[in-house]
């Protein structure tokens, strides 16, 4: 490694301040070979500073972050710019292929959030007995580490998760295969400490997701029409039948698009017509994927393709497939194929960076 020998500055004949934002407009999947230089700019990359740095001068980015059922527990970033993949350390939960979790990111930092084991022992066939748990981790990308952090109050599965005015709030839920659970809480990361909220109003023995629009965090239950609404700064749930599209959805601008009937639907508003964007019948085969909204785009990938009648196996996928939905004439693109991560998608969260 070559030592730097500057002492004021980071780059020859600048003021540290400046120096600071070249160095914070490097792309982030080139940070490791920035900390090889020397040791005053690894000691940069690795300062919170830097986070600070791009924000004020527009140089953020958001990557992609997948967790998939191979290989267990290593998530990988991706960057649509660059269309480059990179891994993350092996996340160090004692929780075998975990899965049924929730995922955001807050302040920079991944977070992800209780969840159990989708394991199956390949002799016996028998799953692990870990279905719910509190456990929570944070991982921070500029010291490349992961951290457990405070568990949750309630340890719970197959809940929504969402990440509101710099806190996390989940709700919902179930606490074992059988028992669906009301009850919500708000974790704050400056303080480590979980809070809890008002329960939810209806608890429904389905899985269920949250999404955040205008603000708002709103909680919606597979196969149920109804959604609630966090209201007030927090203090009470609104019910409302709003009934939306069911099937995979995505945030795009602001906007709401969902996966329906082979179709990318854009959906409204409350209870309004959809319009339809384009068709995606070329993955009617393709189950357990993951779907996000990626900048102006709709991100697709990972998944299997289950057993059919041209097909008998069940095959793991590290496709990537974008769709620009805010052009004229929308059309699907490959994009580079997950390097590490295949198969059914168990996560997914957009990390600010």
């Amino acid at each position: 490694m070559v030592e730097c020998t500057m002492v004021s500055t980071l780059l020859d004949g600048l003021p540290n301040e400046v120096a600071l934002q070249c160095l914070a407009r490097v792309p982030f999947v080139s940070h490791p070979t920035l900390q090889l230089v020397c040791r005053s700019w690894r000691a940069s990359v690795c300062n919170g500073e830097l986070l600070n740095v791009r924000n004020q001068i527009g140089a953020t980015e958001e990557l992609l972050c997948v967790l998939a059922f191979e290989p267990e527990n290593i998530w990988q970033l991706y960057d649509p710019r660059r269309d480059k993949w990179i891994t993350l350390p092996v996340m160090p939960s004692q929780i075998r292929n975990i899965a049924r979790f929730g995922v955001t990111s807050v302040a920079g930092k991944l977070y992800v959030i209780g969840g159990g084991s989708d394991r199956v022992d390949p002799l016996t066939g028998d799953h692990d007995t870990i279905f719910a748990s509190n456990e929570v981790w944070s991982y921070d990308p500029l010291h490349r580490l992961w951290a457990q952090r405070a568990p949750m109050l309630v340890a719970r599965a197959m809940f929504a998760c969402c990440a509101l005015d710099g806190k996390i709030v989940v709700a919902g839920g179930f606490t074992n295969c059988r028992k669906s659970i009301s009850e919500a809480e708000i974790y704050d990361p400056e303080a480590d400490t979980w809070e809890s909220l008002p329960d939810l109003r209806q608890a429904h023995p389905s899985a269920c997701s949250g999404l955040v629009i205008k603000n708002k965090m709103y909680v919606l239950h597979k196969g149920i029409s109804t959604v609630q609404i966090l209201e007030d700064g927090g203090n009470y749930w609104a019910v409302e039948d709003y009934s939306w599209l069911q099937g995979p959805m995505a945030m795009v601008g602001g906007e709401l698009y969902v996966l329906s009937n082979s179709c990318i639907r854009k959906q409204h508003g409350e209870n309004f017509p959809d319009k339809m964007v384009p068709c995606a019948s070329g993955f009617q085969s393709r189950i357990a994927f993951g779907m996000i909204g990626l900048g102006d785009s709709i991100c697709l990938f990972g998944g299997v393709i289950g057993p059919g009648p041209r097909n008998q196996c069940i095959k793991p996928l590290s496709d990537v497939d974008i769709l620009n939905v805010t052009s004229e004439r929308p059309t699907w693109r490959q994009g580079s194929p997950m390097t590490r991560c295949r198969g059914s998608v168990a996560g997914c969260a957009l990390l600010k960076i």
